[in-house]
């Protein structure tokens, strides 16, 4: 047999041919070669598989495409003649010349496509059925059953070519592997198995099927034939070799499925083998009178027969995995690697005895630092796969110690969807050898149980579950009554608060919520732990318990809600109706558990704010109506009370809003018990009203308050405005007082900032609520006058305490302000609120600059955003924290029309020095407001510019051109431009009003007498031509006359020949392009070049010369080849000559192999010669033009990256920034033309 014989060359000499060739070597090599990420996997030291020939070339060596060394054709058995068998590794043949002109070569691409493509694609018949049919016909015919077979293979790498028996034989693999490669023109890049679309996948399944099912239907006879699998191998391992990557990752795929089949035939024997040999003991042991000679040796003969089959198939898959599997693991594809290594984790799962060892895992091993997604993600499931079996993962021992490391790494894995196929292999590894994983690798998973991603962080709390607390319960709680769950919340806490990984256990409860759900929602075990008299004796201190109850009431939202923490998880998630039925039935079950004990609750932590605020947010998760279906109205009276005691006892703001919120949800009209809870509240509400119109009476007479008083008032006010905040105390008329109490503040200065800020707070809260009153209704008159005068009254009230002493009360009066500037803004009337238009209040001018101001103070100040030396950077981002609601309070009145567009330029001029701090909030303004009032909005950007050089010219004069500072200003202009890029028409009239009021600025002042440097702000004319880039080339040809129009105007005669530089820098950014166009043309022009010298090359040129032909100007690029490398680029900075042409050959060099190249760069390379001419002397000025062109050029694309984004019209991408083509040019000048614009020519 062919193949044996073949497969025997392809041994080791130390090896033998009755068993699986086991490489070895697998530690000799280092996985550090891997770990830098060769992207093909090149990297892998050849002494990885010492023993295994090099049998088909490396697709990145630069060897032929032809064929594999399994080319040699088996055909000659038989009919033609054996061959002989060759004792060394075959080289791939050159296909001889006379082949391509043999009228059988190839068939035409439109003939009939092989019928079984054609039922595999269509998958309208069963698969056995299928294969059946085709044995049939192959039965009959050998050769042209095969060659449907071959046909079929040929087609679903999606070439439309097919092979003729002729050409099958007179030609060897590799010539018409090579034919094919030659004819595989396809106008797509996409073949069968890389389409996506439903039928195709459909495809890719039953192509898959069909080889399975041909080896399990032939298992028994044909394999063994000498000809089926032996050709069949010999074609897949020739085309696995080939450099089409559609033959490549087909036949790759059909081979690996077929040695999956083969592996499971190969068990199957084995089991045969073993029966037999136990069956031949058996026999052999018996007596001489009983023993049976004949069957003695029909059980001899069957052995031997199932060992030459054991032979034959391990010969077989020793080819496979010799020519495909060891060459295509470290293919450039990254499709084909995943194929192969997934493939390989089901050749050790079925068949363990031969390939779970060390020789073949180190392939797995080495593949995990692959830079691919998918394939690494192939190789932590194959592993799973392993593991899993407590008997497979003992003889892993050498493996696991050898990679643990880089598994234990890929929990961090930048792609989350592999760190969780990691954190499950840990998992798998921890149950089934518990002792290979050490503290330390233990230790490297916790932390992921707050990661942000939910799958990440539930497959960590998994593992944290299954190492830290996975023991029997439900035993011990039989055993001892509530005895499990305390060891368990012992446990849990210990880590929590042991680990200081994270301080909410919200987070830590959804991790562990899949795998402890039962454990977490054992609210009786929780109450009762944290009710205990003496939580000493039992270990609990206060910690403990302030970590307990943050985990009950995290388990008490989880198990009512179903919704994951703040950044993890899908904002919404549409529950099922089981999932809301669960929903109900926890909410029921806690609800029954809580109510009677939430009152004992709130009495025993009643003095702890923390804890109460916690324990105060459980009835939003009860089922309320169960205090009146359920009798329980006595625990809502307790509850109630302790409510009152709560807001009585404390002052902590956390506290008295949780407690405000408990008594909002309590308060609904639809609950039978509303008027007991109603009348709970007013109670509580008139006490605290008595006890403030009583102090209040006693401030305003006194001259002199107390510490205690001041402590008093101040109290009663933060209670009465944070409950005035959910709860309507219109009718307790506190209004007036509190507006009397802030006018004595704002004439006299002498009420504390502990008082001014609630009492501001409840003015605030007052006004609201009577908007919320003749919103719902037809207001009358009266009413709407008497609210515009209490909002006119409250905003200057608020005004002046912008100029108070106190930050925190500037602060406060300013967030107040911009909320109710916000709400009684015009947005107010709109829709069918046209009612409500007498209230709509608008800031005066003094009004507007306070706030302007108040932001330069306490926003855009160096001093306020780093703070006190001795304040800690918690308290510093806190800080930031204020400042930034502080500017997007500001910022939204702007883009709410409540202030003029131009109060912006105080945010824009901050864009780049406090871009870290503020840029995300001041790009979002600045993308809005240019969608509101493009010019106005130009102007403003303008207005922030020349506010910046004015500061700058008065602090340091006209030598300020030189400092800094000025510098920091033509950043801003350049950021500035870039909002200006992308949809220069409609930008253009902006633009070029941009330009002409920049150019009145900069000669608006005259130069000083006997002064030199020109006009004072002749400078800004630098910062101006960073837009320059942006202008329409008629633009500048408009703004360039209108320059020299103000020149003449503005300049004396004897200041106009002078040539000062930021004149001289705006001309020219006006005039590059310009002078530039005709030499631009001049380098266009193709130089004569030779004919090409083969008539491929002038297919090529000729191809390419009818695509049209479009000149090379410098405001246009090359035309983008059709392979491009994936990697960024960053922008080139402009170099030498040497610089230019050695970045030109390596690109060259990279691309040199590509069929493509050698047309496009006979098309494209004079231009770029003539781009890297020296100029001449006559041409001065024109390289560094050049120069200042190419940075337009990379700042063109680093717009199209930022700015994609912000433009509403999505038709703008596909519009080119410059026309490249004169014919477009002229089909789109009336586009040009400035009159369109209502743009007067000076």
């Amino acid at each position: 047999m062919l193949l044996r014989k073949s497969s025997r060359v392809l041994d080791s000499p130390g090896s033998s041919s009755s068993s699986l060739v086991q490489p070895q070597g697998m530690w000799a090599s280092s996985s550090s070669s891997v770990a830098q990420g060769d992207a093909e996997m090149g990297s892998l030291p050849a002494s990885g598989v010492p023993d295994v020939p090099d049998l088909s070339s490396s697709e990145d060596g630069g060897g032929s495409d032809s064929g594999s060394d399994f080319e040699d054709t088996l055909w000659k058995g038989g009919k033609r003649g054996s061959r002989t068998p060759l004792s060394h590794t075959l080289t791939a043949k050159r296909p001889r010349k006379d082949a391509s002109r043999d009228g059988g070569s190839l068939a035409e691409r439109n003939q009939e496509p092989s019928n079984l493509f054609e039922v595999v694609r269509l998958a309208k018949s069963a698969m056995e059925s299928v294969v059946d049919d085709w044995l049939e016909s192959y039965k009959q015919n050998k050769e042209a059953g095969f060659l449907e077979l071959v046909n079929f293979f040929i087609r679903s790498c999606g070439c439309k070519g097919v092979v003729t028996p002729e050409m099958f034989r007179k030609q060897q693999n590799s010539e018409i592997i090579q034919l094919l490669t030659e004819q595989f023109d396809e106008d797509s890049a996409e073949y069968p198995l890389v389409l996506t679309t439903q039928p195709w996948r459909k495809f890719q399944a039953g192509f898959c099927e069909l080889v399975t099912v041909l080896v399990r239907r032939c298992q028994y006879s044909i394999i063994y034939d000498e000809y089926l699998m032996d050709t069949l191998i010999s074609l897949l391992t020739g085309l696995s070799d080939s450099q089409v990557r559609a033959f490549r990752h087909t036949s790759t795929l059909a081979a690996m499925k077929l040695m999956t089949a083969l592996v499971r035939v190969a068990l199957g024997v084995s089991l045969h083998k073993d029966n037999n040999q136990r069956q031949y003991e058996a026999e052999r042991n018996k007596g001489p009178s009983r023993r049976a000679t004949d069957k003695l040796e029909a059980l001899l003969e069957k052995r031997r027969e199932l060992q030459e089959q054991q032979e034959e198939i391990e010969n077989m898959m020793n080819a496979i995995f010799k020519g495909v599997f060891v060459h295509r693991y470290r293919d450039v594809v990254p499709e084909i690697r995943a194929i192969c290594i997934e493939e390989m984790g089901n050749w050790m799962q079925s068949y363990s005895t031969s390939f779970l060892t060390d020789s073949y895992l180190k392939y797995i091993g080495w593949t995990l630092h692959d830079k691919q997604r998918e394939v690494r993600l192939k190789c932590l499931k194959a592993l799973q796969g392993l593991y899993r079996s407590r008997e497979m993962a003992a003889r892993m021992e050498l493996f696991t110690s050898r990679f643990k490391g880089r598994m234990v790494s890929m929990v961090l894995d930048k792609e989350p969807d592999v760190g969780v196929e990691a954190v499950k292999l840990l998992t798998l590894i921890l149950q089934n050898m518990e002792e290979m994983l050490t503290d330390e690798d233990c230790e490297a998973v916790y932390p992921v149980v707050y990661a942000s991603n939910r799958a990440l962080a539930a497959a960590a709390g998994e593992f944290l579950y299954r190492k830290q607390f996975d023991l029997d319960w439900e035993a011990v709680k039989e055993k001892e009554r509530r005895g499990g769950s305390r060891d368990f919340f012992r446990l849990l806490l210990a880590f929590f608060i042991e680990s200081e990984l994270h301080e909410h256990a919200a987070y830590l409860v959804d991790s562990l919520w899949d795998c402890a759900a039962p454990l977490l929602k054992d609210w009786d075990g929780l109450t009762h732990l944290l009710l205990e008299e003496s939580p000493e004796e039992a270990g609990w201190g206060d910690q403990q318990e302030n970590a307990l109850i943050e985990i009950l009431v995290s388990s008490m939202r989880q198990a009512t809600e179903g919704k994951s923490p703040v950044g993890r998880g899908p904002g919404k998630k549409v529950l099922s109706a089981r999932e809301r039925k669960a929903l109900e039935d926890d909410r029921e079950k806690l609800t029954q558990y809580l109510i009677p004990l939430l009152p004992q609750l709130l009495a025993k932590f009643s003095a702890d704010a923390e804890k109460v605020a916690l324990l105060l947010t459980a009835p939003r998760c009860f089922n309320l109506s169960l205090y009146s279906s359920g009798r329980l109205e006595k625990y809502l009276e307790q509850l109630l009370a302790q409510l009152r005691e709560v807001v009585e006892k404390h002052t902590c703001q956390e506290v008295l809003e949780a407690a405000s919120q408990a008594l909002y949800v309590l308060c609904n009209p639809e609950f039978t018990f509303y008027s007991r809870v109603d009348l709970a509240r007013s109670r509580l509400v008139d006490t605290l009203t008595d006890k403030f119109q009583q102090e209040v009476a006693e401030l305003l007479q006194a001259s002199y308050l107390d510490e205690d008083e001041v402590y008093s008032m101040a109290a009663t006010l933060k209670r009465i405005s944070v409950l005035h905040n959910a709860h309507d105390l219109t009718p307790w008329q506190l209004y007036e007082p509190c507006s009397l109490l802030l006018q004595r503040a704002v004439d006299t200065g002498e009420v504390p900032k502990q008082v001014v800020i609630p009492t501001m707070t409840c003015l605030h809260f007052s006004i609201l609520w009577d908007l919320a009153h003749v919103s719902g209704t037809v207001p009358a008159q009266k009413e709407l006058l008497a609210l515009k005068r209490k909002v006119a009254s409250f905003c200057s009230l608020c005004q002046s305490c912008l100029t108070d002493m106190d930050s925190s009360v500037q602060e406060q009066a300013f967030v107040l302000l911009s909320d109710l500037l916000l709400v009684f803004s015009p947005q107010l009337a709109r829709g069918e609120r046209e009612a409500l238009e007498l209230l709509v209040y608008r800031p005066e001018v003094a009004l507007q600059s306070q706030l302007a101001g108040f932001l330069m103070d306490h926003v855009f100040n160096h001093a306020e955003l780093m703070g006190s030396d001795e304040e800690d950077s918690e308290g510093r981002i806190e800080r930031l924290h204020q400042q930034r609601n502080l500017l997007a309070g500001f910022c939204k009145l702007i883009l709410y029309n409540v202030l003029e567009l131009s109060a912006a330029s105080d945010v824009f001029k901050h864009y780049a020095k406090f871009y870290k701090d503020y840029g995300d909030i001041i790009k979002e303004t600045l993308s809005r407001a240019r969608q509101i009032d493009r010019d106005e909005w130009a102007r403003t950007l303008l207005l922030s510019l020349q506010q910046l050089l004015t500061e700058l010219l008065l602090q340091q004069g006209p030598d300020a051109v030189y400092s800094k500072a000025f510098l920091e200003i033509r950043d801003l202009a350049r950021r500035f431009s870039l909002f200006f890029s992308l949809h220069q028409l409609h930008n253009r009239r902006a633009l070029v009003a941009l330009h002409k009021a920049g150019i009145k600025f900069a000669f608006q002042e005259p130069a000083p007498s006997g002064s030199e440097l020109g006009p004072l702000n002749l400078p800004f004319l630098e910062v101006l031509s960073e837009f320059s880039p942006r202008l329409l080339r008629p633009d500048k040809k408009l703004l360039l006359s209108y320059l020299e129009q103000t020149c003449q105007t503005r300049l004396s005669p004897q200041q106009r020949g002078k040539a000062w530089n930021p004149l001289l820098t705006y001309r020219r950014s006006l005039r590059s392009l310009d002078d530039m166009g005709s030499d631009a043309s001049r380098i266009a022009a193709p130089r004569p070049r030779r004919k090409p010298g083969t008539a491929a090359k002038r297919r090529r040129l000729d191809d390419s010369s009818q695509r049209g032909h479009s000149s090379l100007q410098l405001s246009s690029r090359l035309e983008t080849p059709m392979l491009t490398s994936t990697v960024l680029k960053r922008g080139r900075q402009p170099g030498s000559l040497a610089q230019l042409q050695e970045e030109e050959g390596s690109e060259s060099d990279f691309v040199q192999s590509q069929p493509w190249f050698s047309s496009q760069r006979s098309r494209e390379s004079p231009g770029w010669q003539q781009l890297l001419v020296p100029r001449s002397a006559s041409r001065p000025g024109l390289g560094s033009r050049m120069d200042r062109l190419s940075l337009m050029e990379e700042e063109e694309e680093m717009v199209i990256q930022e700015e994609s984004s912000d433009e509403e019209d999505p038709q703008g991408l596909d519009m080119p920034l410059i026309r490249s083509h004169s014919s477009q040019g002229e089909q789109l000048r009336d586009l040009f033309d400035s009159t369109i614009l209502g743009i007067e020519d000076p």
